[in-house]
């Protein structure tokens, strides 16, 4: 993300917004699934300690349903961790496409800057040229 800022705050003003605030949704994004991440690992963490601290004159019928119901929510848990990190894997992968093609667009705006340049000697060598062609 922070080499796409980078990138984002050499585009030129004009076209900056879109991508700023592409940016934004990024961050916004990465900032839920790291609190989304925070979140699960405390609650993993509680039902461990809880799991391994908990009541020892639960029958072993409760004790199996409290099993199932930790391992019901790890699962959840895992799939949403899972989800989280495919979503943020994607946003890379977006985020690094962009790179690619602000950087090819840079070249090709480059290039043609180089063209106007060299068409501007030319026609300032053609024009005197032509003036000293009028003189004779």
């Amino acid at each position: 993300l922070e080499q796409m800022e980078l990138e984002v705050r050499e585009i030129p003003p004009q076209s900056r917004g879109m991508y700023s605030s592409r940016m934004r949704s990024y961050k916004q994004e990465m900032g839920k699934l790291e609190a989304d991440f925070k979140r699960s690992r405390i609650a993993y963490s509680d039902e461990v300690r809880n799991e391994l601290l908990g009541d020892d004159g639960n029958s072993s019928e409760n004790q199996r349903a409290h099993l199932l119901d930790n391992t019901e929510r790890l699962e959840r848990s895992s799939r949403r961790l899972e989800a989280g990190y495919q979503i943020a894997v994607e946003t890379e992968q977006i985020g690094q496409e962009m790179l690619e093609n602000l950087s090819h667009d840079r070249e090709k705006i480059q290039r043609a800057r180089e063209r106007l340049r060299e068409t501007d000697a030319n026609l300032g060598k053609s024009s005197r040229i032509l003036t000293g062609m009028l003189r004779r």
